[in-house]
């Protein structure tokens, strides 16, 4: 397993967001949940696209979906849950790295039922960071490398996802590492991430 220092979702370093790690994926909590209990799950190594995982990859990954699944929906006390990958820019992929949400669903949580992929859409990041992913990899990493130099001349060091056109205000790190400490706890020892 990586160590949680050097983890990162596409090119954010995610260490105060880890819950759960196995052979190659982890389970990260949400800068910014549609409800509580959403999370991610990705694989260690950046991947934009579902097609470049490798097949050992593919079945990691979703076994651990299928294993983080059953604690969210236990957790959070859901009735139900969406498990949503986004596969590209023109399926509403907002990040180059795959990556698997789970969201927990109650009774009523949405009205209509489908609305909650209206607030899973305004995930997508800024105008600047679509198009850069659209283009190539190489400018999208130079884009988000952007975005986090103008967060930490605003003082904002580890808060590179600040300024993503959405009306959910992002959770601070200490937020996010509270939840995924508690997280952490309902898993498996060969699971749990060890934070530093």
């Amino acid at each position: 397993m990586s160590a949680l220092s050097t983890l990162r979702f596409a090119t954010f370093r995610v260490p105060n967001q880890v819950f759960y790690q196995s052979a190659l994926s982890c389970g990260i909590v949400n800068l910014k949940p549609v409800v509580p209990g959403h999370v991610l799950v990705i694989p260690q190594r950046v991947a934009p696209r579902f097609r470049d995982l490798t097949p050992d990859e593919v079945t990691d990954l979703f076994l651990s979906v299928h294993q983080i699944s059953r604690v969210i929906e236990k957790e959070y006390k859901a009735q139900a849950l969406n498990i949503a990958l986004q596969d590209g820019p023109l399926a509403g992929q907002s990040v180059p790295h795959v990556h698997v949400h789970i969201i927990p669903r109650r009774a009523k949580d949405f009205e209509p039922l489908d609305e909650m992929y209206t607030h899973l859409d305004a995930q997508n990041l800024s105008q600047d960071f679509a198009e850069a992913y659209a283009s190539r990899e190489t400018r999208a990493e130079r884009k988000a490398f952007e975005v986090q130099q103008r967060e930490r001349e605003r003082g904002n060091v580890e808060t590179p996802f600040q300024g993503i056109e959405d009306e959910r205000k992002p959770r601070t790190k200490e937020e996010m590492r509270a939840e995924a400490e508690r997280l952490c706890s309902l898993f498996p020892p060969e699971n749990r991430a060890e934070f530093e």
